[in-house]
Order: structure tokens, then sequence, then C-alpha cells
């Protein structure tokens, strides 16, 4: 076990895993020291789940954070550290602190390692120039001799120094018992200089220390541009870290004002944010008067003024009024935790195509092996003599190395991550890049989707005031857009609520049974009817309280302001679009006239829009699916592909394949166009790697290859695959 394992109880570390949903059901989340590439992830991953009692083992390749879903009653923490250091890793709590400190540690590592590798491969190339022109002025054995033991000088140990990222991690391989890729270049490279060694010292004309560094040189140069591109998109998604705050003011019963830690802060809790503030947790304003930077929903910088009764999120920015908020969740249920948590899990994710390049690349890499041991045994039974058969034998072993493949795909991934959280897009699903490149038509939910979620009640004069107020305590427990309107109306409290998807809320206020929502569910079909004959092309939300008349409030929604840029971009992208909405008929012929939308299908309950969605796979469309509702939250898990916005219903993120931020529509377009550009660059990679391959190993297996020419050719795979790799920002 790793330092200090023994003293540790790890169960202390584990929480209850929320995915899961199941008693019993453990997260332990692990920081692991010695990851060098793709390959370590699939090898950690598979190690884990080879257990019994682990159900889900993910790794983040940036933050080399490890989160381990096991059942505590099966499977004690300690087993599951136990078998990450039997990989021949390094386990600790995760911290992010100390994991900023390690990377900064090995960045610092790879810059030197990089800088000795450069200064020892110009020098020895310098000296080999000057034997390769000496050869041909006859130049003096003894002079040959002296600029080898020279270049040796120089290149054993720069090559003992440069080389130890690499053979520290291929040791930890071969004592875990595996086959990593840092194994056959680091044999690679000791091969090289043993064998340029016993040339030196034999009086040999040739030797290869040209050939090792340079092979060092160029590895660190792509191995640092990795880091750096993971490091780089890692960072614009710990920028949202810096919104959290770390204590609220809390208002206690008996009126005094306390400081306390955030994970103290419960629903219902009374908060004052000071203006300037960040708000602390999701919450609903009590009193006071201000204006809040909501850029982090809604994308937009402008202050919006709030007023008793508004909704406000945590991590964002109170303006110049003192606010009295009542929370609505707790810290680790607001909108901003739900944004971090998506943005871990995004970063975790796997693809289809990530599996198909680490099974490869495990498949692989004791291909190389076996096919240097043959070349050198081919090449010694044809008569070659050991010399000549063992520099084409380590000529074959560093250009088949399978740097390239394992970077495939990895690389485009952190890419693609980097582009679509600049876009506001977080994946919650590993295969949704590929099947989001897939997609050849897009369905709408309307309400809240296509249009703002901040609705307008065109009639609230007309309805009595005391069911106004009883409206209003409901309205505010649900997150339907069209509620909105009502939420604001009177301070009463609603008690046993029930939501019904595609229908509406019931729950009891001031001891009344109570009803708000659809026109059938409220029994208010008349009165919809009278309302809609005076305000055509609004929606309707109805209340109906025991012992009073139903009511019924006009709703209107202005369309999001680039909902029409949006629909007509994504037509020229030659996809079909949908509006699939709940809402009646009227007001979504309305929407879909003004968007020019043909196929609208209104009156829909969650049942049917299934319907409708499994009707279009059937017919072989790949359909995604954007919605926000909890009506949407069913056709969203039976979509090929699906968005939700991040400030939509809970049930409505978790079915969701990614989610995004802001309140305009772009996002959309974005994402199937960064989708689209990382599928062709994982496909056009992985292309390049077979070619590579197919093409690399008969020339090197064949001897038409020096040290020297292998390690340029793999070293220029790799960094043309990166360099490809950055395409996928669309």
């Amino acid at each position: 076990m790793g330092e200090g394992t023994a003293a540790r109880d790890w169960s202390a570390f584990a929480t209850p895993d929320e995915v899961s949903g199941r008693e019993g059901v453990c997260r332990l989340e692990l920081a692991v020291d010695g990851i060098t590439c793709a390959a370590c992830m699939g090898d950690i991953e598979r190690g884990l789940m080879s257990l019994s009692g682990v159900e889900r083992a993910r790794l983040n390749l940036s933050t080399h954070r490890l989160s381990v879903a096991y059942d505590a009653a099966a499977l004690p923490a300690e087993a599951v550290v136990g078998r990450v250091e039997a990989l021949g890793y390094k386990a600790f709590p995760f911290d992010p602190a100390r994991r900023d400190d390690s990377e900064r540690e090995e960045t610092k590592e790879l810059l030197r390692s990089l800088a000795v590798a450069g200064f020892a491969m110009m020098n020895v190339m310098l000296l080999s120039v000057s034997v390769w022109s000496g050869n041909a002025t006859d130049i003096t054995a003894g002079t040959r001799d002296f600029l080898h033991w020279v270049s040796a000088l120089i290149a054993l140990p720069a090559g003992a120094y440069a080389g130890r990222p690499f053979f520290r991690s291929a040791w930890r391989a071969l004592r875990a018992g595996r086959m990593a890729m840092d194994v056959p270049i680091s044999l690679g490279v000791i091969l090289t200089l043993a064998l340029s060694l016993a040339e030196t010292i034999r009086g040999g004309e040739e030797a290869y220390f040209d050939s090792a560094v340079m092979l060092l040189f160029f590895l660190l140069v792509g191995r640092y541009a990795e880091r750096a591109m993971r490091r780089r998109t890692r960072a614009e998604a710990e920028n949202l870290a810096a919104l959290r705050a770390e204590s609220a003011t809390r208002i206690d019963p008996d009126g005094r004002e306390r400081i306390v830690p955030l994970s103290e802060i419960r629903a219902g809790d009374r908060l004052v944010v000071a203006p300037g503030a960040r708000i602390p947790v999701d919450a609903t304003v009590e009193s006071g008067v201000s204006e809040i930077d909501k850029s982090l929903v809604t994308g937009e910088s402008d202050p919006e003024r709030i007023e008793p009764g508004a909704s406000v999120y945590g991590g964002t920015l109170n303006g110049s009024g003192a606010l009295v908020v009542v929370a609505s969740a707790a810290a680790d249920k607001s909108l901003l935790a739900t944004v971090e948590r998506l943005m871990e899990g995004a970063m975790e994710a796997r693809s289809q195509r990530l599996d198909l390049a680490d099974r490869a690349a495990r498949l692989y890499a004791p291909v190389v092996h076996s096919t240097a041991a043959l070349t050198l045994l081919g090449w010694v039974l044809a008569g070659a003599g050991w010399h000549q058969s063992i520099v084409i034998a380590v000529s074959a072993l560093i250009i088949t190395c399978p740097c390239a493949l394992g970077l495939a795909v990895p690389a485009v991934q952190v890419v693609a991550a980097g582009a679509l959280f600049r876009s506001r897009v977080l994946l919650t699903n590993g295969s949704a890049l590929e099947r989001l490149a897939e997609v050849d038509m897009v369905v709408f939910d309307k309400t809240g989707t296509l249009t703002d979620p901040e609705p307008t009640a065109l009639n609230l004069g007309d309805m009595p005031d005391d069911l106004l107020a009883l409206a209003g305590a409901l309205a505010r427990r649900s997150r339907h857009p069209l509620a909105q309107a009502l939420a604001g109306a009177g301070t009463l409290s609603a008690e046993n609520v029930v939501e019904h998807p595609g229908e509406g809320l019931e729950g009891n206020v001031e001891g009344r049974k109570l009803r708000i929502g659809s026109p059938v569910f409220c029994a208010a079909e008349s009165e919809a009817e009278a309302v809609l004959s005076r305000h055509p092309g609004a929606s309707v939300i109805a209340v109906h309280a025991d012992g009073m008349a139903p009511a019924v409030a006009a709703i209107v929604q202005a369309l999001k302001p680039d909902a029409a840029e949006t629909i007509a971009a994504l037509k020229a992208r030659g996809l079909e679009i949908a509006i699939f909405s709940g809402d009646r008929p009227g007001a979504v012929a309305a929407v879909a006239d003004t968007l020019q939308i043909a196929d609208r299908r209104a009156g829909l309950g969650p049942e049917a829009k299934v319907a409708a969605l499994h009707a279009l796979a059937d017919d072989g469309r790949k359909v995604l699916m954007v919605g926000d509702g909890l009506n949407d939250a069913a056709a969203l898990a039976a979509a090929h592909v699906s968005l939700s916005p991040v400030s939509g219903v809970a049930l409505a993120r978790a079915a969701a394949d990614a989610v995004f931020m802001g309140n305009r529509l772009a996002p959309v377009i974005a994402t199937l166009d960064v989708a689209r550009s990382a599928r062709a660059r994982m496909t056009e990679n992985l292309g390049f790697s077979a070619l590579y391959n197919i093409v690399a190993i008969p020339v090197a297996v064949s001897g038409h290859v020096t040290p020297l020419i292998a390690a340029l050719a793999m070293s220029a795979s790799s960094i043309i695959v990166t360099l490809n790799a950055l395409r996928a920002r669309a």
C-alpha cells in the first residue's frame, strides 16, 4: 500500500453514490499518481471492475481523479485502494490542492527532461554530422571513436535523466504484470543506447546516440503538449469553483444572524445576502430588491432586476441591494453543484471509439515486442549477424510503438470537451458525441425551450385575490415556465405537493386542496375557452381550489432571442425540425409559424411524445430531442440523443445525454458541429494510426530504416495525431 495507507481508514472517505441511488453503494474519490497515457486509464478501470462488488470505475485522464462505486457490504474501501496500488499506482484521497501541487511538479519534471533531451539532441546531432561528413574525407578511426565517446558522455547521462518519466512508468507496469506503452519506449531507448555504447567500445563505425535522445525529445514534446491541452480544458471547467461561496449568513429562528459553513444550509433556511456577495444556494427572494448577474444560467451579462418571489441560483452575483432569501435546496443540490457534477461526469465519460482504441492499443502492445523479437530471430537466421539484426530489431521496436494509437481518441475527446464547455455544453454520457454526430432530425419542446422561461400573465386582474394567493403558493413549488407567471403572488406555503407529469401540481394550501395545471386537470375547460377567445395564441394555466370557482390565466412567452436564427442554421445543415409540445394547438401553431416549422404536434403528453419518437426511430430517423420539463424526461430518455438546459428540472437533466447553460439555443448548433468534427477527427486518427503501422512494420522489419529514422517516424505520428485532434474545436 502507498504512503500512510496502513493507518488510514479509507471508508471514512467514502460517500453514498447518488448515481446508483441504491442503499449500501458507496463512492470513493481518489487521486492516482503514475498515470501517463490513455492505456493507464484502461488498466485501472478494468483492474477495478474485476473486483467483485465494484459497480463502476471511471478515471478522469485530465485530473487523474478516480471515481469508484462499490458495494460497501461486499467490499471494504481498503480493497479498492489495494487493487489500485497492486496495479502499480499510488492512491490518495482526492484533494484538488494536492493534485495541483503534484501536477505542477510533474510539469516541471517534464520541462527539465525536455530541456536536457533538447540540449543533448543538438550536441549529439552536431557530433554525428561531423562523423558523417568526416567519412567522406576519410576521417581517421581515432577521431571517429573520439567523437563517439563524446556523444556517449552526453547521451548516456542525458538519456538516463530525460527518460525517467518513461522508465518509471514502464517499471511500475512490469512490476504489476502489465504491458503499458511506455514499456516498448523504454526498451527502445535503453537498447539503442546499449547498442551504441557497445559499438563505441568495440570501435565500430556507427553509433545511434542521436536516435535515442531524439526519440526522447520528441516524445517529451508530445507528452508535454498533451498535458498542456488537458490542463487548459480542465482550467476552463474549474472556473466554476470560483463561483462557490464558502459560507452563508443564516437567520436562526430566534432572529440572530450567524455565519455558517455552506454544508450546513438546508432547504427552508433564511439567509442574508449582502450587496456584492454571491448567492450561496438556490433560493427564493423573501425581501429586498436588487440586480443579479445571472450569466451562469442565462449567458447574459446584463444584470436582471429581482424582487420578492423571484428565484435565484447559487453562484450568481448579487448587485447593490441587500436580500433575505429562503433556500430552496441544500448546497449539494444547487444548480452550481449540479453543473460541477455534470462537468466531472463529462470529463470522465468514455466513448465507444475510446473503448475501441483502448482495446486496440492493449492488444497491439504485445505485438510490438513480438514483432521486434521475430525480426531479430529472422535476421539472425538469415545470416545477417547479431549487430545488424539487433539494429533492425531495435528500429522495428521503436517505429511500431503504439503511441499514436493510444492518443488517437483521447486527444480528440479532450479538445472536444474543451470546445463544448466554451460553448456552455456539458456531456453526461460517454457515447453522446458519436450519437450527436449521427443526428438527422431535431425535435424541440416548446414551452421553456423555444420560448423564454420567464412568462407574462395577461389577465391576473380577472382572478380573485384569495385564489391568486393560493395559486402562488403552489406555483412556487413548480419549475414549469407557465407556473412561474403566478409564482410571485402571495406569501403562503404549500404542503403535500405532488406533481403529475404533463398535467400539473396538486397540494394543500391553508387547509384547502388545490390544483394548478392544465384546464382538464383542473376541471376548467369552459373557463379556458372563454379566456382563449379573448387572448388567441396564448397558453393557459388553470387553478382550482376546493369551494372556489376555477380560474384560468392567459400566459404569453416570447421566443428565445436566437430561436429563429438557430432553427435556420439547423435547417442549413440539412436537419429536419419538429415541435412536440403538450400545449394547445393554437399556441404551438403561433410559435411554429413564426419559426417556419412545418412539423408541429400539439397536446402531446409524456407517453405520446415517447410514442412519436419511437415511430421516428422505426423509420430510421436519428432524433435529437431538446426539452427541459418534467413531462419531457421520458422523451429525452427515449430519443436517439438528447439535450436539456441545465436550469431544467432535475429529472430532465438526468435523462439527457448533455446539458447546456444559458438562455439561448446556440449551444444546440455548437454541440452538433463539435460532435460531427470530433467523430471525423477520431475516425481520421484511427485510420492514420492503422495506415502508419501497415506501412511502418514491413519497412522496419525489412531493414530499410535506422533507429534515427524510426525515432523520427514514431514521434511524428504522435504529433500528427495530436495536431489533428486540435481540429475538433469545430
